[in-house]
């Protein structure tokens, strides 16, 4: 068990320093980028602007600490280097191979792009440790550059991947694959609980589901592809009418997301029916009476309410979508981050290659 902690929104440390109205107009979210470049060559970008969840691992002997995303949006490990001289890494940990008597360096590069950025490196080998289980021989990126205002103003480290190999850059086994492969953990799954309201008690376990948050029992959902956590949605309702996803759409449980991701038409639609302006914007007056947005999966609903979707910073408050427009060869696509997450335990089999949610006590 991995407890995470929630961080400081990105967006509300930009507008301390002066430069959050810059930064939009610089790096517009490019959903597309984003996921579908991946396929080939990029990594997920982890988080635009909201807060994030992240924990402590190590890595090397002696043991070298990082903070890391754990992502289910992309299969890479990755932690700033020595080697790298670029503003996002003086003020974050980077590791040291002359300091790790367990460091086996590789020929290999890294390369991940980003819609806000990217990052460049070496790919090695080391002991990974996330709480008490020890991966050996565990391949990373020790990154060389991170170019950009980005990731100097993230509060993590790193990423740790935790999709499937399929979409990993340059091949790279992840950590969770190891794990499995060196027989670490009881079970071929992990489960993640997200705290809201910011209280504690966020984590990810491995190996095991905790009996305490599934009291409302369990809804296993099957993959639609082994690429990321990706399942099949039957539509969308607010109010008891649908407003999106009519014949069935694809969808991504991604703890690396802050937000809900949407396509732009449906976008326009909840925002409309939110009563928010272009920007998301919104009284946070009306808040408490505004309707659930329902997701139909698997023939259930999941619910997302206003006090889950609705997000206050420094007074001001806004509905936690993010619009964009990324068509698959099976229709549209939408993005369960955190926001969605929030509300259930979600568990993720790789022996079943099944999504479990269960509606949180």
């Amino acid at each position: 068990r991995v407890p995470l902690r929630k961080g400081k929104s990105l967006r509300q440390t930009l507008r301390e320093h002066g430069l959050l109205e810059k930064y939009l107009k610089q790096h517009p979210f490019d959903l597309a980028a984003k996921y579908f470049r991946s396929r080939i060559t990029a990594e997920p970008l982890q988080n635009y602007l909201d807060n994030e969840y992240f924990g402590t691992i190590s890595i090397g002997t002696p043991a070298q600490e990082f903070t890391v995303v754990f992502d289910t949006g992309s299969s890479n490990l990755w932690v700033p280097s020595v080697y790298c001289s670029s503003p996002a890494c003086s003020n974050h940990n980077r590791f040291n191979p002359a300091e790790s008597s367990t460091f086996i360096s590789t020929n290999e590069s890294l390369y991940i792009a980003y819609g806000t950025g990217s990052m460049s490196g070496v790919l090695g080998y080391d002991t990974v440790t996330v709480a008490n289980i020890e991966v050996i021989n565990q391949i990373f990126g020790l990154a060389e550059t991170e170019p950009g205002a980005f990731f100097y103003y993230t509060p993590f480290d790193g990423i740790l991947g935790l999709a499937f190999p399929s979409i990993a850059s340059s091949g790279a086994t992840p950590v969770f694959d190891n794990m499995m492969m060196q027989n670490l953990v009881a079970k071929d799954l992990f489960s993640v609980y997200l705290s809201k309201d910011e209280q504690s008690g966020s984590f990810v376990l491995f190996g095991a589901i905790d009996p305490l948050y599934t009291t409302n029992g369990i809804t296993w959902i099957p993959l639609s592809a082994e690429t990321y956590w990706q399942i099949r949605m039957d539509s969308v309702s607010i109010g008891g009418e649908g407003i999106a996803c009519a014949f069935g759409c694809q969808a991504i449980v991604d703890t690396g997301t802050s937000l809900l991701a949407v396509p732009d038409r449906a976008l326009g639609a909840i925002l409309s029916i939110l009563g928010a302006n272009s920007n998301g914007e919104i009284s946070c007056r009306a808040a408490s009476t505004l309707p659930s947005i329902v997701f139909h999966i698997n023939g259930k609903a999941f619910p997302v309410p206003p006090s889950a979707y609705v997000l206050e910073s420094n007074g001001y408050c806004t509905v936690g979508f993010q619009g964009m427009d990324v068509p698959t060869e099976s229709g549209e696509l939408w993005i369960l981050g955190d926001v969605f997450i929030r509300e259930y335990y979600v568990i993720f089999n790789r022996a079943t290659n099944m999504v479990g949610l269960s509606r949180l006590p």
